[in-house]
């Protein structure tokens, strides 16, 4: 199905409706497309700037197949926020992420944070897969030295029968112990517990008011 070029424009407006302050753009992967989705991210970039000038913008992108000049297209673009959740830890890739790669979706936000573009390089990871604790702080040292450094902890549920089970849930007090672990690593904003998401309270994690002590500290 191909893109709808008045889709930018209806958004820009929704968020002009709304008075957003920090808009979150994102889509399900289009590996369909050339170029990945890049441009429907691009345009709606750009029409949100000229409807909504002042409101901070967060795009969470795919990882466009490792091509570079779609990623580009969107670190020009200008959004204030990049988000690429890693997910999982390297092991558990093939099984949670098979149509993904751990190291491409690296070297996407290594490619974000090296661009000298001032993007905020955002990702997140779900707990509960499986994954033992040392995988997860090896993640989180990639993350690190990627340039990330705004992070989302959430537990991964089930979403259908057909989807992976759950293998553990992580108990709030755990998700509490990993915020205090990143934070002590580098990492500036850390949103952590059982039902955070990579969007959960967006403008307060990455914009600069009260709210982010709250959720950080």
């Amino acid at each position: 199905m191909p893109t709808d070029p008045g889709e930018p424009g209806r958004v820009a407006e929704a968020a002009a409706r709304m008075a957003l302050g920090h808009v979150v753009v994102t889509s399900v992967t289009r590996d369909d497309l050339a170029d990945g989705g890049a441009g429907a991210f691009t345009e709606t970039i750009r029409a949100l700037r000229t409807r909504l000038p002042a409101a901070r913008i967060e795009v969470l992108v795919p990882d466009f197949r490792g091509e570079d000049a779609s990623l580009r297209a969107v670190v020009e673009a200008g959004p204030d926020v990049l988000n690429h959740n890693l997910e999982t830890v390297a092991r558990l890739y093939p099984e949670v992420r098979p149509q993904a790669a751990y190291g491409r979706s690296l070297a996407l936000l290594r490619r974000v944070g090296r661009s000298g573009a001032g993007i905020a390089v955002k990702s997140g990871l779900m707990l509960g897969l499986g994954e033992t604790p040392g995988e997860v702080k090896e993640a989180l040292r990639d993350l690190l030295e990627a340039g990330c450094r705004i992070l989302t902890l959430g537990q991964y549920l089930q979403p259908a029968k057909e989807c992976l089970p759950a293998v553990r849930y992580v108990p709030p007090e755990e998700f509490d112990a990993w915020r205090a672990f990143a934070l002590g690593m580098g990492f500036e904003r850390v949103a952590s517990g059982p039902l955070i998401r990579s969007s959960y309270h967006a403008e307060a994690l990455c914009g600069a008011g009260p709210e982010t002590k709250a959720l950080v500290s």
